[in-house]
Parts: structure tokens; sequence; C-alpha cells
């Protein structure tokens, strides 16, 4: 997911500007106060932002505070069964940052019921991979035409 909006905003942004994908375990606070624009994707764990989410933010959370407001951001999940507590898990820390959500969270759903499923790598649809390159598009050329 977070592959697929990362290509089509490479392709919107063309030469324009640098598009980067970051696992969060390789995030910093600079690289949170360098950004014009943030795209986090992550699946959702126990009905909850994954763990190396969590402790992402917890780790820039302070040091960026008053400092990156106004910024937009979207939201993709992967979801074995709801993914709504993840979103609202994020929504309630982005909103501290005072982040601007620029597209509705999108929330895939795998379906992922059984320990053989939950453990088993995850196929992403090409309608669901097509959201996400959409919304990849959509942040790169919003932040392009300073619409954000």
């Amino acid at each position: 997911m977070a592959e697929a909006a990362f290509q089509s905003a490479q392709t919107a942004m063309d030469t324009r500007c640098e598009v980067v994908l970051k696992g969060v375990s390789e995030c910093t606070e600079s690289d949170v106060l360098g950004a014009d624009g943030y795209i986090f994707v992550g699946p959702e764990n126990l009905a909850a932002l994954s763990g190396e989410m969590k402790a992402f933010l917890d780790l820039c959370y302070y040091p960026v505070l008053g400092k990156i407001e106004g910024r937009p951001y979207a939201h993709l999940v992967c979801a074995g069964s709801d993914g709504t507590n993840a979103v609202r898990q994020l929504a309630r820390i982005v909103t501290g940052w005072r982040l601007k959500a620029v597209q509705e969270p999108l929330i895939v759903n795998t379906a992922a019921q059984t320990e053989e499923d939950i453990l088993a790598p995850k196929v992403i649809d090409e309608a669901d991979l097509e959201k996400c390159r959409e919304i990849g598009a959509a942040m790169a050329a919003g932040l392009a035409m300073g619409v954000f």
C-alpha cells in the first residue's frame, strides 16, 4: 500500500520535489520536520496502530509539537477485520500536531481471521492498490500546486 502511494506520488511530483518512502523504524524527528506532508501507512494490530507506528509517534510527538501545524496528511490502514480504531488513534495524535486531513482514511480489509491468515503475507487487490495510488498522486499534486 505504501509502495503504491509512493510510486504514484513520485510520478505526480516528477522532478519538482523529493518524495520519500521510509519505514517508521527509520524515521526521526528531522524527517517529520523536513516533510511538507505525510501519508501514514500501516497495519492495525489488535484494534490499534501497530506497535512500531505508535513507538515512532511517541518518540517524535513532543520534539515536533508546534512546529508542523497545518501540514497535510493522509492515512492508509491494512486491517484484518475493522481498522477504525487505528484510524481513530492516529486522528487523535495528529490533532495534537494540528495536521490537516486531506483525504478520508483508507481502510483495506484483508479479512484475515485465522492464525495462518494473520501471519501470512498480505496480498492487496488491484482495486485497493489503485486507491492507494490515487491518494499518493493527490497528495503530491496538492503539495505541488500549493493547495495544502
